[in-house]
C-alpha cells in the first residue's frame, strides 16, 4: 500500500514519570522526553526538521522553541513556540500535522515540559495560573482557577441537575486508573465518599475534584511516512475559540468543544459512533464531565451513569483515560494534556503494559485552555500495515 503524502503519522512518544524532580529544570524533563520520543520513533536527532515547544511558566523564555534545539543539539528548518494554555499540546500536534501534510518537514518533534511543582512555590504557581482571568473584572476579586472553574461547575449543576457526588465518580475512576500506571503522581485508591470529604477548594469543587501540580515532560513524533511498527494516524482535527474569560462565557453548554470536535470528525470522515478509546482532557471532574456530555459521548446529565455503568472503564466500551488523566497522573502544564495523546499512541500500539486494553481503531483526543475558553479536538486512526 502507497503512503498516502497527506496523511501525518505519529511514530514515536516519550515521557517522564510526573510527580517531583528536585533538581531539574524544565529542559532537563523536555530532554528526557524527547530522547525517549526519538528511540521510540526509531529516529536520531539529525533526522528531525521541525520542532514545536510549548510554554513553561517555571522558564518564561521569549524563544523557548529554539532555546530547546540549542540545548538538545537540534538542528531545524522550522521552529515555534506556543502558548494555548491547556489546548496548548493538542494545537501543537494539530500544527505538527499541517506541517507534515504541507510537505514543509518530514520530522516534527512535538515537546513540552515544566518542573511546575518543584520550581515554584504553591503561592506563585496560584498566582501565575490566575491571570488567566480577566485583568480588569476577575483577577482584581481575587479569584484563582479553581474558583473560576467553582462558578462554572455551580451553574452547570444547576443546568443539568448533576451532583457533587456525580462529579466524584470521575476522580475515583482517574485515580484506579493511574493505580496501574507506573509514572503516576497520585495511585492511593480513593472512593465517592473520600472525594465528598475532602477538603473544600472552591464549592463545589473539593480538593480531590481538582489535578495536583506536577513536575514532567511529554513529546511527540509526528512523520510524513509511517514507522516500522504499528501505523497511527493523525486521521482529524478541529479547534474552536468562543470566548476567553469566565465572565464571557455566553452559556455553560455550549463552550466550543463540540464546534471544535464537530471539525474533528468532518475533516476525518468519522462520527462519534465510530470512537472506541477517549483522551480527555480533566484538569478537573467538572471539566471532564462537562467535555464528554457537549461532545455528545454521555447526554446531559449523563456522564456519571456512564462511569456506573463501567462504560469508561478500561474494559468498558470507551475506555476514558488509562494513564490517570491529570486527575490523577498529574498535570505540570502542557505536558499534562500532551499525556492524553501519548497514553492513546501507547494504546494503539500495544506499549501500554500492565494497563493495556483492547487496542483502539479510532481514539478521540480533546484539550481545553483558559477556562473552558479554546478548545482542541485530535482523532488518531490505527491504520493497517501494508
Amino acid at each position: 500500500m502507497a503512503t498516502n503524502p497527506t496523511t501525518a503519522w505519529i511514530t514515536g512518544v516519550g515521557g517522564t514519570a510526573f510527580g517531583r524532580h528536585d533538581g531539574q529544570g524544565a529542559l532537563d524533563l523536555m530532554a528526557q522526553a524527547a530522547q525517549q520520543a526519538l528511540q521510540n520513533a526509531g529516529l536520531q536527532r539529525a533526522d528531525i526538521d521541525g520542532v514545536l515547544c510549548g510554554y513553561a511558566t517555571t522558564l518564561p523564555h521569549l524563544m523557548i522553541s529554539t532555546l530547546f534545539c540549542e540545548r538538545f543539539s537540534l538542528d531545524p528548518a522550522y521552529a515555534h513556540s506556543l502558548q494555548l494554555g491547556g489546548a496548548t499540546g493538542a494545537a501543537m500536534l494539530m500544527l505538527a500535522r499541517e506541517l507534515v501534510r504541507s510537505g514543509r518537514c518530514r520530522h516534527v518533534l512535538v515537546v513540552a515540559g515544566e518542573n511546575r511543582l518543584s520550581g515554584q512555590s504553591r503561592d506563585s504557581a496560584i498566582q501565575t495560573l490566575a491571570q488567566v482571568g480577566d485583568p480588569d473584572y476577575e483577577v482584581p476579586n481575587g479569584a484563582s482557577v479553581p474558583a473560576y472553574y467553582g462558578l462554572m461547575a455551580s451553574r452547570y449543576l444547576h443546568e443539568t441537575g448533576t451532583t457533587e457526588a456525580d462529579l466524584a465518580e470521575f476522580a475515583v475512576l482517574m485515580r484506579a486508573n493511574a493505580g496501574r500506571h507506573p509514572g503516576a503522581h497520585l495511585t492511593a485508591p480513593i472512593t465517592v465518599a473520600d472525594v465528598l470529604a475532602s477538603k473544600p477548594i472552591a464549592a463545589p469543587l473539593k480538593l480531590m475534584d481538582c489535578c495536583p501540580i506536577s513536575d514532567g515532560a511529554m513529546a511527540l513524533v509526528v512523520s510524513a511516512v509511517p514507522g516500522d511498527g504499528p501505523r497511527v494516524a493523525m486521521a482529524g482535527a478541529g479547534q474552536a475559540h468562543r470566548h476567553q474569560h469566565l465572565s464571557a462565557m455566553a452559556d455553560v453548554m455550549q463552550c466550543g468543544a463540540a464546534i471544535a470536535a464537530q471539525r474533528a470528525f468532518a475533516d476525518a470522515g468519522l462520527g462519534v459512533a465510530d470512537i472506541d478509546h477517549l483522551g480527555i482532557y480533566d484538569s478537573f471532574t467538572i471539566t471532564l464531565t462537562m467535555l464528554l456530555e457537549e461532545i455528545g459521548f454521555a447526554p446531559r446529565g449523563g456522564a456519571a451513569q456512564r462511569v456506573r455503568n463501567g462504560d469508561f472503564a478500561p474494559g468498558g466500551p470507551l475506555p476514558l483515560n488509562t494513564h490517570g488523566g491529570l486527575l490523577s497522573f498529574g498535570h505540570c502544564g502542557v505536558a499534562g494534556g500532551m499525556a492524553h495523546a501519548v497514553e492513546v499512541f501507547r494504546q494503539m500500539t500495544g506499549q501500554a503494559g500492565a494497563r493495556q486494553v483492547a487496542r483502539p481503531n479510532h481514539a478521540f483526543v480533546h484539550a481545553d485552555g483558559g477556562v473552558m475558553s479554546s478548545h482542541v479536538s485530535l482523532i488518531l486512526s490505527q491504520e493497517p500495515s501494508p
